[in-house]
């Protein structure tokens, strides 16, 4: 296989992945409203692209995550939107310079750490299908435990009360 055909054979499967997440938001399967927060199954075509295509599409692909979620915070607000875009208020509080940072950080994570991940367990003899599992599971709890990690630290209790929760529970 040429270089160059393999380097349009991954644009366009990086393309595929990105379209696949812009459907994903627009047909709001991406982002899925439980009570006042929305859960997620954008995180899958991240660690997918991070697999097939390596850290730098993976990473990529968590920047579409990342903008796309702050996107759809701006656009679409909900109680808690004000941490995912720092251009909301929402009951006096706002997002700021954090919001971005929990938007897109652990999403660029997501996809540069698949990737890694998968390539350190095959070169350590597991198998394909055992590797794939074991990164998505492990990146997916990382993913989740960065975000909210983050937003505990950045606004624990701005997310409490918008939530009506005592702090201390």
């Amino acid at each position: 296989m040429s270089r160059q055909y393999s380097q349009i054979r991954q644009l366009t499967l990086a393309a595929f992945f990105i379209a696949i997440q812009v459907i994903m938001t627009v047909m709001q399967i991406g982002y899925i409203p439980i009570g006042p927060i929305n859960v997620t199954t954008m995180h899958i075509p991240v660690i997918l692209c991070g697999l097939f295509l390596g850290p730098a599409y993976g990473a990529l692909a968590g920047f579409v995550f990342g903008l796309t979620s702050m996107l759809r915070a701006t656009f679409v607000p909900g109680i808690t939107s004000f941490i995912f875009s720092p251009f909301i208020t929402v009951g006096g509080i706002s997002g700021n310079f954090w919001s971005l940072v929990i938007a897109f950080v652990p999403r660029i994570l997501l996809g540069y750490m698949s990737a890694k991940l998968f390539r350190i367990l095959r070169k350590r003899g597991v198998q394909d299908l055992v590797s794939c599992g074991i990164t998505a599971a492990v990146t997916t709890m990382t993913h989740t435990l960065l975000v909210m990690g983050m937003i505990g630290l950045f606004f624990g209790p701005s997310y409490a009360k918008a939530l009506g929760v005592d702090i201390s529970a």
